[in-house]
């Protein structure tokens, strides 16, 4: 809906909050235009919800009525550090609800009392530093009856009046601060009589007129402040008169003294340090003051000397003579001092009277000072019974080297609790030997240091709480931890630390940091010897990311007991490479890679599970057997190999090999042989009790008669299958056909067999019965005349065989006697010799009218 004339016509002209120079934020509700080198305020980019607007360091010149007209919530103005000389006078008229208004630093030529008069809520305001007069205040600021902030005065304003302040008689401050000329003209006395304030400012120099300073001490005898500050009080000049101007300082109840910067000779601190001990001033402060001896003073002994100055913290920073703290060459100024700073002075010795007159020093600050040992620690001095109260030593940012120098200087302070020692060069090997520490000592801070692990001996072992944070540790030495039995809380942040000592033991650690190192591994076994470890810090180190270290994170979360203080922002892997930069908390390896019993367990269970299998196979297959066949065949060939001088090739020398069982010998030798070798057309047998070669391995006979065989019978019966002799020579003849297709082989079932009854490792034999025709020996006579015609058939028509070597008879003995081989004989069904209990003998077998001699087993 498009909006009506009138509703647009009324409307003022604004653009988008964003579209502008300033930052509009915080829900509209602030606006930062910071340093934006802007001329004029860009009030058509503010929205009406604004409470606070910063325009600081920038170019205006001018308050416009306009400027701050459409911002009703204005709580918070800054116009500090601008070229602003004019405010109109509505400026302000509608910011009724405005309490901070800054516009110290700017040239404004009178103070804009008229703009401020409609801000009755006004609580701070900072207007020093224009080039106003006059410090006059117009009648109009006692309305600011909420004011507790109020700074005002420039460099222009030549003194002060006593009627300047009247406005603000009724008004409790919580905070007054003045300006005048660096060369003050004038102060009547009674100008600050009237202000009632709790922290009170002074920034002006009295060189020309130092009695003002009596004036303005004597306008606040007898009021309470809790800071009086001082500032640039002599700035050009060192004050040579011999009147104490600081007297007033007796009737002022101040908790805090502060000099701030200007000239401070000897003379004129002496006067105040000698008001100071009278006062009950708690706290003083010397801070970037140029300070210098006064050739006047005349050292009268004892007298000279300031004995009774009784403060809670003295702050010596930033002073440009480090002479000042000697300007009291008995250093008696310092004995009832509690807590003593003494910061960017750059001494470079400590007397050794200084150590004994610091008698009441409880707390004692030399950091950034460029310390070296030999300036601190002298070893003509005596320590013996020196600084009885220090609690805490702080040593930090300086040169020292030495550990050794360090506890020998520290070993007499018995209530030394805290040393704070770092941003130094200490933790070398060469100086950190021979350290005896004061046993007190239960806090050290050492970051920031040098150290080597052989260093960590030379640290005090009472300490509850240990900080080696960025001191290049690359690892930890074991033996410091295990006499360090009190240590509670252990920094180790920043170092080079490239692995976790497995064996670490430290029984009362209960806070640990290690984040920022050099290590990768990190597991639930890492942290077993700290049994009371609750807080630990580990990240931003390059961790790999394996199921150790996701079994530590999960086992942490998990319990709860140790609390991973920057987890999981500060955890990232680093390798593997597919890893690099994943949060530790997105690893989530599956169970089976990380639990290592359930590996265990798998691989166990599956190895016994092949090895059943193949036992199983084994079992089924006859496979031992089957090696064992198959070894003989290769050392029987290895060794007619060695024996063969000259190979022959050609026709075989048998017909047919008959392998049976000796419980069938009489068969065969009865039956089988007759019907055929004693034909017209004789064929030629190969049976192992008559013509396997005397002296030879059994072994060897049946491999080669088999393969000088043109084809194998086997006499088959329950006796074969049970011959242990039979299985090789059916084995052999197995590995002769390969290929064949049996084609060589006759089987004669002499006996009726069942295949399935065969033993598994006959699973060539039971093939062949259930796909080989086979012949079976008729039981009827009158059926033996076709078995012997179909026999022949199958082995085909006897034609002329090479003739062997040597006679059968050659082999034996030429007298027709027996020739006793010595190899085992063919056993029976069972393993039972078929001829057991009988003496080998000769047996005449009739072959062609001729008697030859055979081996009987």
């Amino acid at each position: 809906m498009s909006p009506t004339p009138s509703s647009s016509s009324t409307s003022p002209t604004t653009t988008d909050p964003q579209e502008g120079p300033c930052h509009i934020y915080d829900s509209g509700r602030s606006a930062d235009c910071l340093g934006r080198q802007l001329s004029d305020v860009p009030w058509r980019q503010f929205p009406s919800t604004l409470e606070a607007v910063d325009l600081s360091y920038n170019k205006l010149r001018a308050v416009h009525a306009d400027d701050f007209l459409r911002l009703p919530r204005l709580r918070s103005l800054q116009l500090q550090f601008n070229n602003i000389s004019h405010v109109d006078s509505d400026a302000f008229r509608n910011n009724p609800l405005l309490e901070h208004l800054n516009i110290f630093n700017n040239s404004l030529q009178e103070i804009p009392a008229r703009a401020l008069t409609p801000l009755t809520n006004l609580k701070q305001l900072y207007m020093s530093n224009n080039l106003y007069i006059h410090a006059t205040l117009n009648e109009s600021f006692s309305k600011l009856v909420k004011l507790q902030i109020l700074s005002m005065g420039g460099p222009l304003v030549k003194g002060l009046r006593k009627a300047d302040f009247q406005p603000l008689k009724n008004i409790r401050l919580q905070g007054f601060a003045i300006k005048c000329s660096s060369n003050l003209s004038y102060y009547e006395p009674g100008s600050l009589e009237v202000i009632q304030t709790k922290q009170m400012g002074f920034d002006m120099a009295v060189d020309q007129r130092p009695e003002a300073l009596v004036h303005m001490l004597r306008d606040l005898a007898n009021k309470t402040f809790s800071v009086v500050q001082f500032r640039n009080l002599f700035e050009f000049t060192y004050y040579v008169g011999k009147e104490d101007i600081f007297q007033g300082l007796r009737d002022i109840k101040a908790y805090q003294l502060i000099f701030h910067r200007g000239k401070y000779n000897e003379n004129l601190l002496r006067m105040a340090l000698t008001n100071l001990q009278v006062t009950p001033t708690r706290r003083l402060r010397l801070q970037y003051i140029d300070f210098a001896r006064s050739p006047t003073f005349v050292d009268i002994g004892a007298g000279s000397s300031i004995t009774d100055l009784a403060l809670d913290q003295l702050d010596l920073w930033y002073i440009s003579n480090p002479d000042v703290l000697r300007f009291d060459w008995r250093f008696t100024w310092l004995k009832k001092i509690k807590q003593l700073s003494i910061q960017y002075v750059y001494f470079n010795s400590v007397p050794c009277d200084s150590w004994v007159e610091m008698e009441g020093v409880e707390f004692l600050d030399v950091s950034n000072n460029r310390l070296q040992n030999d300036y601190l620690f002298n070893q003509r001095c005596d320590y013996k019974g020196t600084m009885p109260n220090l609690h805490t030593f702080n040593l930090s940012t300086n040169e020292l080297t030495s550990l050794k120098d360090l506890s020998s200087l520290t070993r007499e302070f018995k209530r030394l609790q805290v040393l704070d020692v770092s941003d130094n060069s200490l933790g070398s090997a060469h100086d950190s030997r021979d350290c005896v520490w004061q046993p007190n000592i239960s806090r050290l801070i050492a970051h920031h240091n040098h150290f080597v692990s052989e260093a960590l001996r030379c640290l005090p072992t009472t300490v509850h709480y240990l900080d080696l944070s960025y001191c290049d540790l690359d690892q930890l030495d074991m033996a410091y931890f295990e006499d360090a039995i009190h240590l509670k809380e252990l920094l180790l942040t920043g170092n080079k630390i490239k692995f976790i000592p497995s064996k670490w033991t430290s029984p009362t650690l209960q806070t640990l940091a290690l984040d920022g190192n050099s290590f990768g591994l990190i597991s639930k076994e890492t942290f077993h010897g700290m049994p009371k470890l609750s807080r630990l810090t580990a990240g931003n180190n390059p961790y790999h990311c394996t199921c150790e270290l996701h079994a530590f994170v999960q086992d942490t979360l998990s319990k709860g007991k140790v609390d991973l203080t920057d987890w999981p922002w500060n955890y990232r892997c680093y390798h593997p490479e597919a890893f690099l930069n994943t949060f530790v908390s997105k690893y989530l390896p599956g169970e089976v890679a990380c639990d290592i019993r359930l590996v265990i367990v798998i691989c166990v269970a599956t190895t016994t599970a092949v090895i059943l299998i193949l036992m199983l196979i084994c079992y089924i297959f006859d496979l031992p057997w089957y090696t064992k066949a198959t070894y003989q065949i290769i050392r029987a060939k290895y060794r007619a190999h060695k024996e063969k001088a000259a190979g022959e090739s050609g026709t075989y020398t048998y017909h047919a090999f008959i392998s049976y069982s000796h419980c069938d010998a009489d068969w065969v030798r009865d039956q089988l042989l007759p019907c055929l070798e004693n034909n017209r057309n004789p064929y030629r047998l190969c049976i192992h009790e008559r013509d396997f070669m005397p002296g030879r391995w059994i072994i060897d006979n049946i491999i080669e008669n088999i393969e000088n065989s043109r084809k194998v019978i086997f006499v088959l019966s329950r006796n074969f299958v049970n011959s242990e002799w039979c299985n090789y020579e059916l084995y052999f003849a197995q590995q002769r056909s390969m290929g064949k297709t049996f084609s060589d082989v006759i089987l004669i079932v002499k006996e009726t067999i069942d295949p399935r009854s065969l033993p598994s490792k006959y699973c060539k034999l039971k093939k062949m019965l259930s796909t080989k025709t086979y012949l079976e020996w008729p039981q009827q006579a009158n059926q033996q005349a076709f078995f012997w015609e179909q026999l022949k058939s199958v082995l085909g028509k006897p034609t002329m065989t090479r003739e062997r070597g040597q006679s059968v008879k050659s082999r034996t003995s030429s007298a027709g006697g027996v020739s006793v081989i010595g190899q085992p004989q063919y056993q029976g069904p069972n393993g039972v010799n078929c001829d057991a209990g009988q003496e080998a003998e000769i047996k005449s077998v009739k072959r062609n009218d001729r008697e030859i001699p055979v081996m009987a087993f």
